[in-house]
């Protein structure tokens, strides 16, 4: 999605093409496919979900063909992770995937380490503590029980960004809230969870047994097997590879 003088502009490719995605499911396999996956345009030409599916059905509402849809599907299946891993915007990680990408960006280290080493920010550290007693919390719920809003801690936005990147977060769900009667009102919005949540913690740490650096060679050469054209500086801003 790039801005054209003031217009927001949205790429893709016509329902007859042949590298078009035409439903959700069509989204889940060609992640598992890639390993990883924007959900919108970047740097790297070609790599991401609004480039292989038709411009005019983004929020149409139609979950059949609506890709902004289709990220609440695949976020809520637990098939594939969902969060803003990419140069801190949305995307998809597989589950084949995500050990690497959370052995890579969290430099071999469970949060508790990374608190303890004085390498987390208090910020985070109040965050994974309410999720430490929740497996699952909307993002309005996580801000307030964590200390955020007015008259309390500053950035709840950036902070959960920040950990999204490092993979201690992610999306479960987008849900209506529900008022004192239990009825469901507004927009959906988003339930953060762990990753070691839905997928365990054997299976996100079973990449520690190597190093941080041969993690992120490993994603690295992937990406030069499934998008040849990407350059190294591309890949060291979209997929965070130091």
């Amino acid at each position: 999605m790039g801005n054209e003088n003031g217009t927001w502009i949205m790429y893709g490719v016509d329902w007859n093409d042949p590298e078009c995605l035409h439903t959700v499911r069509d989204a889940i396999n060609y992640i598992n496919e890639t390993g990883f996956l924007p959900l919108f345009k970047n740097d790297i030409p070609g790599f991401s979900l609004e480039e292989r599916t038709v411009p005019d059905y983004w929020w149409c509402g139609d979950p059949e063909v609506d890709p902004w849809e289709w990220r609440e599907l695949i976020a809520r299946s637990t098939e594939v992770a969902y969060g803003k891993f990419f140069d801190k915007k949305a995307g998809f990680i597989s589950k084949q995937w995500l050990p690497y990408f959370a052995n890579h960006r969290r430099d071999g280290y469970d949060f508790d380490a990374l608190w303890d080493d004085e390498k987390a920010s208090r910020r985070q550290k109040k965050i994974m503590d309410v999720l430490e007693l929740e497996q699952e919390i909307y993002s309005n719920e996580l801000k307030a029980r964590a200390g955020f809003g007015k008259g309390g801690e500053k950035g709840f936005d950036g902070t959960i960004t920040d950990l999204q990147m490092k993979t201690y977060l992610c999306v479960r769900d987008f849900r209506q809230r529900r008022n004192k009667k239990g009825e469901l009102y507004g927009w959906p919005i988003a339930i953060y969870t762990k990753p070691e949540t839905l997928w365990g913690y054997d299976h996100l740490t079973s990449a520690y047994r190597e190093s941080s650096a041969d993690s992120g060679a490993r994603i690295a050469e992937h990406m030069k097997d499934i998008y040849p054209i990407a350059t190294s500086a591309q890949m060291k801003k979209v997929l965070g590879i130091s």
